[in-house]
């Protein structure tokens, strides 16, 4: 077996598993999250990690994010930041966005697509998709807010969990760049994979 066809091989046994987990949640929002061991920051920090939309999502912009400008690498954690908190600030406010739900996996889908075809977009253009991708993310964690929840320990929750594994997919992302690129390619088509299930959830 040749290389190109091992590689192929192995990338097809990564992709089913992630995909028959995103076809099995009907919802990827159940509602909130019971505010324990804790209270709102772990429910905060914890809401990234269980919803497999925004898992997928935060962890593919950061893939994606290792081949991109050097100025749009460095401010990509202020940008999930600051389209955290934006979000759940139009959540709080009760500003309506439509279409959120199928909106958070269109970006999983698109951000996939990102990372398999490893584009490199002009910094502006990279940096507002992804701003527009985050506030979706940011306002479906602020409407979950539980009441009597302190809002400010939820969003350091969220915002520090979402940072976080963006950066591990960057640092992921160049570990796989120096070894061979097709890794990147086949998680980006596995994650868009799981965002077309997600769509069609």
């Amino acid at each position: 077996m040749t290389s190109s066809a091992l590689v192929a091989r192995r990338l097809a046994w990564l992709a089913a598993p992630l995909t028959l987990l995103v076809a099995s949640a009907a919802m990827a929002h159940p509602g909130p999250l019971p505010h324990t061991h804790g209270g709102s920051f772990f429910a905060g920090l914890m809401h990234p990690l269980s919803g497999l939309d925004h898992l997928l999502a935060m962890l593919a912009i950061g893939l994606w994010s290792c081949r991109q400008a050097p100025a749009l690498r460095r401010t990509m954690p202020l940008l999930i930041a600051l389209g955290m908190v934006a979000g759940a600030g139009l959540a709080w406010a009760g500003v309506p966005l439509l279409g959120v739900e199928f909106g958070i996996a269109s970006s999983v889908l698109l951000a996939g697509v990102l990372l398999a075809s490893l584009v490199k977009l002009p910094s502006a253009l990279g940096g507002s998709l992804v701003f527009a991708f985050i506030l979706l993310h940011g306002h479906a964690h602020g409407s979950e807010l539980a009441p009597g929840a302190s809002a400010a320990l939820y969003a350091l929750g969220f915002v520090m969990a979402s940072v976080g594994i963006t950066l591990v997919g960057r640092l992921t992302g160049s570990w796989l760049m120096q070894r061979d690129s097709r890794w990147l390619r086949g998680i980006g088509a596995a994650i868009a994979a799981a965002g077309g299930a997600l769509m069609l959830s």
